[in-house]
């Protein structure tokens, strides 16, 4: 399996930023179960304004995760822009009898989320000088932890599909759940893990472009029951940069899914919801 992403710094430190791109990128082998084997960088510098000292913090961010990931820096292509831009090729593989895809949830299943929400909402308020350092730390690990825990725990727990959330938010992604499975996803909003410290921040005041298109993308197959929160609605929109897996596993192997997730240090280990039958709306949002 191969993928790829890069994206602009979403943080000012140049070696967080690499560790957050590459944790990112390796992501998507780790959602369809697979084991990163190489990966090569891909960046966009301006070095005709800016000295090369960022440029190496960036790098040496994102081969500490990818060590750590096991993974090898076999080379990559660097060309010259207005700005800065970074992330990686990853080459993995898996067995084909193992590939877990975003298609295969059951009714029956439950959902497990395995990092909290928050995260574009954090960034764009630390753009703007406006986030408190506290929050801010607990985003950057939050988007450093590599997803490799939570893999081994979907696997070992049967899990019938997953998907990483980050630029479509957990709307976007669990949409694209329920299309793939032809199933209905039910999302209880008082479930949803959040970042530490986020609550009573005003991140209307913060969001994203994303969050506007997530919505409206989202909006035609959502139907909501009960009071919704207006607060924790804003976390089903928001684009995550190296956010968790939203897991579709057996209810019989939720306990045991969640433990092995605690036990693997995965940031959140929350039933966020359950899959029923296809019905009137792909997603269904309850309080």
């Amino acid at each position: 399996m191969q993928t790829v992403d890069f994206f602009p710094p979403v943080v000012d430190d140049p070696y967080v930023y690499g560790q957050i791109a590459a944790a990112n990128s390796l992501s998507d082998v780790y959602a369809m179960g697979g084991k990163p084997l190489t990966a090569m960088n891909i960046a966009c510098y301006p070095d005709d304004e800016l000295d090369f000292e960022w440029f190496g913090r960036i790098h040496q961010g994102a081969a500490e995760r990818c060590a750590a990931a096991g993974c090898t820096v076999v080379g990559g292509h660097t060309v010259r822009d207005a700005e800065i831009k970074f992330g990686l090729s990853v080459t993995g593989t898996v067995h084909p009898d193992k590939i877990v895809t975003n298609a295969g949830a059951k009714p029956g299943d439950v959902l497990v989320l395995t990092k909290p929400l928050g995260t574009g909402f954090v960034t764009t308020a630390a753009k703007r000088q406006a986030c408190p350092e506290d929050l801010l730390k607990a985003a950057c690990d939050s988007m450093v932890q590599l997803n490799a825990a939570a893999r081994d725990a979907m696997l070992a727990a049967g899990a019938h599909a997953a998907t990483d959330i980050t630029g479509y938010g957990l709307a976007g992604h669990a949409l694209e759940m329920a299309d793939g499975g032809k199933v209905t996803l039910a999302l209880r909003l008082s479930a949803l893990p959040l970042l530490r410290g986020i609550e009573g921040f005003d991140v209307t005041r913060h969001r994203t472009r994303a969050s506007k298109s997530n919505h409206e993308y989202t909006e035609a197959a959502t139907r909501f029951e009960g009071p919704i929160d207006p607060f924790r609605l804003e976390f089903l929109y928001d684009a995550q940069t190296s956010g968790g897996l939203l897991i579709s596993a057996p209810a019989d192997r939720a306990d045991e899914l969640v433990r092995l997730l605690k036990a693997g240090g995965a940031p959140a280990a929350a039933v966020v919801g359950e899959v029923r039958p296809r019905g009137d709306a792909a997603l269904v949002v309850t309080a």
